[in-house]
């Protein structure tokens, strides 16, 4: 928590667009007391360097897999994909140590920080040790993540993940996911856990690896123990089409399809990926509430496919970002990719616009659809730059590549469309301005060359 303090934006992104003169008051508890337009600066304010943004929740992240980032990028034999790359992900979780997570992860919060994130949601189900027996602390590989989010001052949502099977038809886990088992009983366990850390920044919620990786059984007793909780629960699903084959073989019906189907889903539920929609599965999940987590970088980089972003867009489901797997860690190149996918395989231009709504800004449309569908993801009744909400902005360089010499009005979009980085001057969380550690942030950097070179010792 952070002391009472008075900040004066001269541009700031308030109610969706750039307003002008606003003046930020945070608490004492580190959200904002108030946030008014119009305003002239106090003698008491801090004056910010630049216009201002809302944080971003980055919605969907494995920490362990920063160790693979860019590692994974040369094809020995005729064909490469998805799953040639997880077993190859498989390897490298089997190697990782709770305190090589913790600097890996130290490390990739800085850099998500960097990139414009001020919450990361954290798919965690490297549970064990590396021989699959439980640590003696259930808790100690999720403690190395809350010390990373600690050390580097995001905020964390830990989503604990049930995984229980290889596949529709497997009896249990493969040898090399042995580090991931639990069921629903344990998993329960684990999230009442750490709901009982003296962590005041940490969320819990839980996740499903994802409908091949756990029971019907498991899954329906799951969201039964879940009821009346208002934490997010977060699932895989539908990334690969050999995932919607292998559904419909087993179950007679496509993933989102039987997830509707099945289980009363409601505004807790995010579906990670859903890359593989059908029109009636999107308006099915439009009916429930539940929302979408896209990960365009990652997406691309292993060649999921592309999710139909016109009609989610259209049916009003939530929508988040995630940076998954770690090849790209801020939202607005996430943003970027996520319109050009769809430019390039639609022909078309600024195809997330929506001038009928009043709403002809690509970037202000998928950005403000980002801010809401995050702030659900990570399980926040309240998100952005309004009484209320935590007390998170980004402060841009205006004199950054691409954004230099921009009109106010196109800030955002030169932002999304123009800046090779995202340029941000400064990084507020909860009232903190972070980042601002040069010792800390060269121990992060030097931990996470330690970390690296252990793990890939014998791979030079």
């Amino acid at each position: 928590m952070s002391a009472a303090t008075t900040l004066w934006a001269a541009r700031a992104w308030v109610d969706g667009r750039w307003q002008d003169d606003v003046l930020l008051r945070t608490g004492d508890d580190g959200h904002w007391a108030s946030v008014q337009t119009g305003r002239p600066a106090p003698p008491e304010a801090q004056v910010l360097p630049g216009p201002a943004l809302p944080g971003m929740v980055n919605a969907h992240s494995h920490a362990f897999q920063r160790a693979f980032a860019g590692l994974a990028e040369r094809r020995s034999g005729g064909h490469d994909d998805f799953w040639g790359w997880r077993e190859r992900m498989y390897a490298v979780a089997l190697r990782v140590s709770p305190e090589q997570l913790q600097a890996l992860a130290t490390r990739l919060y800085v850099e998500l920080l960097q990139g414009g994130y001020t919450q990361v949601c954290e798919f965690h189900y490297l549970h064990h040790d590396r021989d699959g027996r439980p640590y003696a602390d259930a808790l100690t590989m999720a403690q190395a993540l809350v010390a990373a989010a600690r050390a580097s001052g995001i905020g964390l949502t830990l989503l604990p993940a049930l995984y229980q099977r290889a596949g529709f038809d497997a009896a249990g886990l493969l040898p090399e996911q042995r580090r991931f088992a639990t069921d629903v009983e344990s998993l329960l366990a684990m999230r009442q856990s750490l709901r009982g850390l003296a962590a005041p920044a940490l969320r819990v919620g839980v996740a499903i690896h994802s409908l091949r990786a756990a029971t019907p059984t498991a899954i329906a007793a799951l969201a039964a123990a879940l009821q009346g909780d208002d934490a997010p629960i977060h699932i895989h699903i539908a990334e690969q089409r050999a995932e919607v084959d292998a559904c419909l073989a087993a179950t007679g019906s496509r993933p989102i399809e039987w997830l509707c189907q099945a289980l009363p889903l409601d505004r807790r539920w995010q579906l990670v990926h859903a890359t593989h929609a059908t029109p009636a599965e999107i308006e099915a999940v439009a009916a429930c509430g539940a929302g979408v987590v896209l990960c365009p970088a990652t997406e691309a980089n292993l060649g999921d496919g592309l999710a139909d972003l016109p009609r989610w867009l259209a049916q009003e489901v939530p929508l988040a970002l995630g940076s998954d797997s770690q090849v790209c860690r801020n939202w607005p190149a996430e943003l970027r990719l996520l319109e050009y996918g769809q430019r390039l395989t639609l022909r078309q231009r600024n195809v997330a616009a929506a001038p009928r709504l009043g709403q002809d800004a690509t970037a202000q449309r998928l950005f403000n659809r980002a801010l809401a569908g995050g702030a659900a993801a990570a399980g926040f009744g309240a998100w952005g730059l309004a009484a209320g909400a935590r007390a998170d902005l980004l402060v841009l360089d205006p004199d950054q590549p691409g954004l230099l010499g921009v009109p106010a009005a196109q800030q955002l979009d030169a932002l999304v469309f123009a800046a090779d980085a995202p340029g941000f001057a400064q990084v507020w969380v909860a009232g903190r301005q972070v980042l601002t550690d040069p010792a800390g942030l060269a121990r992060a950097q030097a931990d996470f060359a330690s970390a690296m070179a252990g793990i890939w010792t014998d791979q030079a």
